[in-house]
């Protein structure tokens, strides 16, 4: 096992989560592989899903292009999983069938177990290590280089949106023999120091909290070193009283909530308690095989509706944009609603979409707010076709500009 030994700092810009490219011995490639200078989804899922997603196919507006869509969790969950494993398990296959060398992923940095630390792990023994959730931005493409000068030729990459995007721009470079993609999906990220100020927020004895998740409940829940465990309904959170700052531009202005560029996403949001797949091409389709039998597979469900939600959500981002204050709710009608929300609020599907399309709305307001001039450039037409209903459609000045198909970007 490999971990990222480089003490390099990346290059300032007003937009960068730090994915690592910058930190590579040709740093210029951010300008080409960077999601937020002007990303080009449309070329991208055409040379990796064959095609671009398709308005259609249920859902593909709003999750990317798939081939299938389940519901599913590791029929003997694996301890210290943030959900049952699928992720880790099928990584722990890839290397164990040989079809990788490596795996390129995270685990808990030795001194602060909520801090990401890049890592190639090269036997499938030593994926337990990079199970659980971490918190904060990291290099995870720094060591694409390293991997190479290894010898690796047949690698894994598990990483969020922003990772894939640049690792999908940088694909044809690394002339691999095989790159197998398992995407997870990004919620609102924020620095390492940042998420322990939310914890300290949330919990008197933040230093005994060893698992943190946002979950399709509309609760967090958290688990402790006693093995105690606590759910915060989301309304009783917070939220107001963290700075600014703590959610930066780029996770404001995210365009790909869903990772739409991986073989096949793993998360939570469609998955009302157990973990959402959506497999979206034939590597894809071979990577959710590897697990065939260690998983159950269920049909996603739908219930409830969004349109107040998100009209809701709307109001509130186009208030904190302008630096007011945001619209609270009487502190004796959070608990109503709290214990409402999990039972009539959308719930499964509906969730996914609701959530994508408040990052849609989010996204378009700030970027209004704070770089207008990046508006053409950085959100995709499909986004504004997810907001229309609620009000937002470009202007003249931000017609997106979609980028003609490079030959170069579809050569094979």
């Amino acid at each position: 096992m490999h971990e990222l030994q480089t003490k390099v700092s990346p290059p300032h810009r007003s937009l960068c989560t730090d994915c690592g490219v910058s930190r590579t011995s040709n740093p210029k490639q951010c300008a080409t592989a960077c999601q937020f200078i002007q990303p080009d989804y449309k070329t991208f899922e055409i040379k990796i899903h064959g095609r671009a997603r398709s308005s259609n196919k249920v859902d593909e507006l709003h999750f990317g292009v798939f081939n299938q869509m389940h519901r599913g969790v590791l029929k003997k969950p694996s301890a210290g999983a943030q959900w049952s494993g699928i992720t880790t398990r099928i990584a722990e296959k890839l290397l164990q069938s040989q079809r990788v060398q490596a795996v390129l992923t995270m685990q808990p940095d030795p001194l602060d177990m909520w801090r990401p630390m890049p890592v190639l792990i090269d036997r499938a023994e030593d994926m337990h290590k990079a199970r659980g959730m971490r918190m904060g931005y990291a290099p995870l493409l720094s060591l694409l280089e390293p991997a190479l000068k290894l010898g690796y030729k047949r690698l894994a990459v598990i990483g969020i949106p922003c990772q894939i995007y640049a690792l999908r721009a940088l694909e044809k470079s690394l002339n691999l023999e095989t790159l197998f993609v398992i995407g997870t999906p990004c919620s609102d990220n924020t620095s390492t120091e940042n998420f322990h100020q939310f914890l300290n927020l949330i919990t008197p004895n933040p230093g005994e909290v060893t698992y943190l998740e946002f979950k399709a409940n509309y609760h967090v829940e958290l688990r402790f070193k006693s093995g105690k465990k606590k759910e915060i309904p989301f309304l009783q959170l917070p939220l107001s009283d963290l700075p600014k700052d703590f959610f930066p531009l780029t996770c404001r202005s995210c365009v790909d909530y869903t990772n739409s560029l991986s073989d096949i996403t793993v998360g939570y949001m469609g998955g009302e308690g157990e973990q959402w797949l959506l497999s979206r091409n034939e590597k894809g389709d071979e990577l959710l095989a590897l697990v065939s039998d260690e998983v159950k597979l269920t049909a996603p469900q739908s219930h409830g509706k969004r349109q107040s939600a998100v009209l809701g959500f709307k109001k509130n981002v186009e208030l904190a944009a302008g630096g007011l204050p945001l619209r609270k709710m009487p502190n004796w009608l959070r608990p109503i609603v709290g214990w409402l929300m999990p039972r009539i609020g959308p719930r499964g599907l509906e969730f996914a979409r609701t959530r994508v399309e408040m990052k849609a709305i989010e996204s378009i307001i700030h970027l209004r707010r704070e770089m207008p001039s990046r508006v053409k450039n950085m959100v995709p037409s499909h986004f504004w076709e997810l907001t229309k209903n609620y009000g937002l459609q470009p202007s003249a000045l931000e017609i997106v500009r979609e980028l003609e198909s490079q030959n170069e970007a579809l050569e094979p």
